[in-house]
C-alpha cells in the first residue's frame, strides 16, 4: 500500500501522499465493511437481531483491545466505530425493512 516508511519521507509532499493513500484504502475498506453488512440483513430475524446490542458492545470492547495493541487512543477507535456502526446500523434497518416488505 505505502511506498515510503514514515522515516523514509523527506517531506510533508511525501507524508501528505502516503496519509491519502492510506485514506483511500481505509475508505475502501468500510465500503466493504459496509457490504458485508447490508448482506448481514438477510439472516436477522427481526430489528433487536439488527441492532445486536450485545454483539454491539464486545465488538467495541475489541476494538478498544485493538487500539490499545496498535498504540491508537481506545477512547479515539471506539467513537469512530459507534459513529460508524450507528450509521450502519440505520441502513441496515432500512435494508432489512425491505427485505421484509418483499
Amino acid at each position: 500500500m505505502n511506498s515510503l516508511t514514515p522515516q523514509a519521507c523527506t517531506g510533508l509532499d511525501d507524508i501528505r501522499a502516503e496519509i491519502d493513500q492510506i485514506d483511500q484504502a481505509m475508505i475502501r475498506l468500510i465500503g466493504t465493511r459496509r457490504q458485508y453488512v447490508m448482506a448481514a440483513a438477510r439472516f436477522k430475524t427481526d430489528p433487536t437481531a439488527v441492532g445486536a446490542p450485545e454483539r454491539f458492545k464486545t465488538m467495541l470492547e475489541k476494538r478498544r483491545q485493538w487500539a490499545t495493541e496498535n498504540g491508537v487512543h481506545p477512547d479515539l477507535i471506539e467513537k469512530l466505530y459507534s459513529d460508524l456502526v450507528h450509521h450502519f446500523i440505520k441502513e441496515e434497518m432500512q435494508h432489512w425493512q425491505a427485505l421484509q416488505a418483499s
